[in-house]
């Protein structure tokens, strides 16, 4: 198994499915693939004691109500952590061994985190069924660097290039670009810049990467995204998009 094997699109469930679940919990993971998503969504940052854990926030207080950062905490004070349903913050690790099967999106938060995540993928063997991102290209490649062949997206400074030889039809520029690219994972818009049309769309794919948008969770805007030829779609609602997509896909 690899990252991008299977049909498309990808129903990417960003944080896992939460509706009844804390995000990015073991059981939000679990009522995300349940629902029928093909691929998870995830965040880590590293903890006190060097692990990198699943949180997608810097700190516990929106989640848990806790004044208190991610980076301060042991990895099993955190799993002491009531979120609610019966969840603790999980490791990196844990999920991937609880999932051995599952495909993960995995976004390098912090700095601190990169070395923790590259031992967890390598410890579980899962080099071929993640996909690295970052907003930051440092951080990415930090991770990157050390998992040779890994699935990855670019950063922001990295992928403008590729968006600017989308836009003015030079295909050699976003193919230089997008060069070592598995996918670009982009919103459909930055403020007043759209940034996926078909155009771009077309032009990416035909520099040999996917388009995965996120994150979007309104069943009309799903169907105009897919309508535009995206290859995925990043979504708090994966039961919405795979019940649109088992409609459009026989």
């Amino acid at each position: 198994m690899t990252f991008l094997d299977g049909r498309r699109p990808r129903i990417i469930a960003h944080r896992g499915l939460a509706l009844d679940a804390p995000e990015n919990s073991l059981l939000a993971f679990l009522r995300a693939l349940n629902a029928g998503a093909t691929h998870l969504e995830t965040d880590v940052h590293a903890s006190a004691d060097g692990v990198a854990v699943i949180s997608h926030d810097p700190d516990l207080g929106r989640v848990a109500g806790r004044s208190v950062a991610v980076g301060q905490l042991t990895m099993p004070e955190l799993r002491r952590i009531d979120l609610g349903h019966g969840q603790g913050y999980c490791s990196l690790a844990e999920a991937l061994d609880a999932f051995p099967e599952a495909r993960f999106n995995i976004d390098i938060k912090d700095e601190a985190s990169a070395a923790p995540a590259v031992e967890a993928i390598r410890a579980a063997r899962a080099q071929g069924r993640v996909l690295i991102t970052s907003f930051s290209k440092a951080r990415r490649r930090a991770v990157v660097d050390a998992l040779p062949g890994v699935a990855t997206s670019p950063s922001v400074s990295e992928f403008a290039p590729a968006l600017l030889g989308a836009k003015l039809g030079i295909a050699p520029l976003t193919r230089r670009a997008l060069r070592g690219f598995a996918a670009v994972q982009v919103p459909e818009r930055r403020g007043p810049l759209r940034i996926v049309t078909a155009r771009s769309v077309r032009a990416i794919q035909a520099a040999g990467a996917e388009v995965h948008v996120w994150t979007v969770n309104d069943a009309g805007d799903m169907i105009r995204l897919l309508e535009t030829g995206v290859d995925g779609i990043v979504t708090d609602r994966c039961d919405v998009l795979k019940a649109l997509v088992d409609t459009r896909i026989p």
